[in-house]
């Protein structure tokens, strides 16, 4: 039997959803619901936390820029940045010293860039060849998935009394087992079809500079927000308990809104979705500072987890359907912008923190990108109408 026959779609389309579970629910996310465990075990301050997790954005940046490479092999590159993110989420676990952190921190950061481009890249084609384009959903359902299996994990030890040690390691091993379980499948090039090349594809490098542009001005906005209303939320919800539980649903509203989203896509486009994607999140974004409350948290944690992963597979979608065969080098240089607006806005709150109604600032801040790239967006796809 043949690995095409072998590897059905909706095969294909899990072992995906797994692989970026792992990069991006391990990888990098799990970093924010052990982060305390770090603290109150090891000592961690907040600023020794925010190096850590900057070593994993520079970590990431650097992989989208390697991911750009049209010609490293893509059944490789998987399967070592899959097996980088194991070995290093177990020594998390076992190594104590801060330097050796950073750099335990800063690998899964390129693996898990690497793994998203060219997981997106080789799969997503696979899945148009055989027809079954709506499965793309279930693939990007990995992200949250991968966010709330680590908050629930780390939630039940937090009650258990287990140490961040032993929470790095059963993240660790979480992610060898799922690392055998779709070895064999993902990058191998008998799985389905080649890339078809898009009905009328794009040779305006100024319109695909504006994709790139709309992707990082998303990066920026979600990440603001991200970091600093889990702060806001504490400040606002009484008990721990409800708030330990805040990482987790934010994982289930991105891995049911990626589903509900690829059938919308396939009704309304992909640059629509990202469109209205942008504007709910930015709407989102601001209801904390008109409601600085419980309510207002709650809405804007649903906006925000219910649409960052919409916003992230409509762009790579819409980058394959203008870049056709060349969608790999777009895509890379898209993630790069993202990684690079997830630099600036940290540096941005830092400078806005220390001001009255520093929060409420940085918020606004945040929100402008989007409905800055929704407008690009919306006048690029108007253009293109009128042409």
């Amino acid at each position: 039997m043949t690995a095409s026959r072998s590897h059905s779609p909706f095969t294909v389309a899990v072992s995906g959803l797994a692989a970026l579970a792992v990069a991006m629910g391990i990888g990098r996310f799990a970093f924010t619901p052990v982060l305390p465990m770090m603290q109150a075990d090891h000592g961690i301050s907040v600023a020794q936390g925010g190096w850590l997790a900057s070593a994993n954005y520079l970590g990431y940046l650097a992989g989208s820029l390697f991911a750009m490479h049209p010609n490293s092999p893509t059944r490789t590159a998987i399967h070592i940045a899959l097996v980088l993110i194991a070995a290093c989420t177990l020594a998390m676990g076992i190594e104590h010293h801060f330097a050796a952190w950073v750099i335990l921190r800063a690998i899964p950061g390129f693996a898990s860039a690497l793994i998203f481009v060219v997981v997106s890249a080789w799969i997503l084609p696979r899945l148009a060849h055989a027809a079954r384009g709506d499965l793309s959903g279930t693939v990007y359902a990995g992200v949250g998935t991968g966010i709330m299996f680590a908050g629930v994990a780390c939630l039940v030890m937090v009650r258990t009394g287990a140490s961040s040690d032993t929470a790095w390691i059963v993240l660790g091993m979480t992610a060898v087992g799922v690392t055998v379980a779709i070895w064999r499948v993902l990058g191998d090039e008998s799985t389905s079809g080649s890339e078809r090349a898009p009905a009328h594809p794009s040779h305006d490098t100024v319109s695909n500079w504006r994709l790139v542009f709309c992707y990082g001005a998303f990066g920026l906005g979600y990440i603001i927000p991200a970091t600093f209303l889990p702060v806001m939320a504490k400040q606002v919800i009484a008990g721990a308990g409800w708030f330990a539980w805040a990482w987790p649903i934010f994982g289930a509203a991105a891995t049911i809104s990626t589903v509900l989203a690829a059938r919308l896509a396939r009704r309304f486009s992909d640059r629509n979705v990202w469109i209205t994607s942008n504007v709910v999140m930015a709407i989102g974004i601001l209801v904390p500072i008109a409601l600085p409350n419980l309510a207002g948290i709650a809405i804007a944690a649903l906006c925000i987890g219910g649409t960052f992963m919409v916003n992230t597979m409509a762009g790579i979608q819409e980058a394959r359907r203008v870049a056709g065969v060349h969608a790999r080098s777009l895509i890379g240089a898209m993630t790069s912008a993202f990684a690079v607006g997830q630099i600036i806005g940290p540096l941005l709150v830092t400078g806005l923190v220390h001001v009255p109604g520093g929060f409420s600032w940085a918020l606004g801040v945040s929100a402008l990108p989007l409905v800055v790239a929704a407008y690009v967006l919306y006048t690029q796809k108007a253009r293109a109408a009128r042409d």
